[in-house]
């Protein structure tokens, strides 16, 4: 019996926000999964679980705030995917990986995707509505290996600045599993060596029966700092909105 554990959150003033809250979902045997959950008014049009890059890490404290990640293009953006109309959750290391999930292969591993199994599970409890998975940097090899094993159970992928090489390299999964929609999303001028644009096109040719698979590509925004963090063309910095209402769009277009 999962037990969740519920945290409001104090919102700032301003423009109105979705309600965002944090869960404590047990998973696995003596694991839980933490993660900020933000529900927009109204019935949702679909919901999206948010994988972070790096580490995979947000340290989530006992009241909910961020300790780490914050930055990340999809953690910093969370409130504009609500604000498309959809139920959003942004997932947590779970409790026995808090430090790194990218170490040892776990965001590959059918233990994380027995633990986004239960967080699915939870969303749709809340939302009878279709799941989308969303990656960006390495949180794609978590979108991707967990499309793979669950995809009966979600609705789609969207993997932006997809990690295509070497640890975690989503070309050399066995993409042609996949036969829900999947959108690729890359900065023209992304410089991280791990997800660079010159090496997209083995990731979409993996994609044999993936319907539709498609690629958008993003130009402008400032390009600062670690050609591999959140605000290089990277973390498609300066130009969230713009990557944010195509994606919308594009997952809009695409539900079952």
């Amino acid at each position: 019996m999962k037990s969740v554990l519920i945290c409001l959150l104090a919102l700032c003033c301003g423009r109105a926000l979705a309600d965002e809250q944090m869960l404590t979902l047990s998973t696995r045997p003596g694991v839980t999964q933490r993660l900020l959950l933000l529900e927009p008014p109204g019935q949702p049009l679909a919901s999206l679980i948010l994988f972070t890059g790096g580490e995979g890490t947000l340290k989530l404290s006992d009241g909910g705030q961020l300790r780490a990640g914050a930055g990340n293009f999809l953690v910093r953006t969370r409130q504009r995917w609500a604000g498309q109309g959809f139920q959003v959750a942004v997932v947590d290391a779970p409790s026995d990986h808090p430090d790194n999930i990218s170490r040892n292969d776990f965001r590959s591993s059918a233990e994380h995707a027995a633990d986004m199994a239960v967080v699915i599970d939870e969303l749709r409890r809340r939302a009878d509505v279709p799941v989308w998975l969303v990656g960006t940097s390495r949180g794609t090899t978590s979108a991707a290996a967990i499309g793979i094993r669950l995809q009966t159970r979600v609705a789609g992928l969207v993997l932006t600045s997809t990690i295509n090489h070497d640890r975690g390299n989503v070309a050399a999964m066995d993409l042609s599993q996949l036969t829900l929609p999947v959108l690729l999303v890359q900065h023209r001028h992304d410089q991280c060596k791990e997800s660079l644009p010159a090496n997209v096109q083995p990731v979409l040719d993996g994609l044999l029966k993936a319907r539709p698979r498609a690629l958008l590509e993003f130009d402008g925004g400032q390009d600062r700092g670690d050609p591999c963090q959140a605000w290089a063309a990277h973390g498609y910095n300066g130009i969230e909105d713009e990557v944010i209402s195509q994606v919308a769009a594009w997952i809009k277009q695409h539900q079952p």
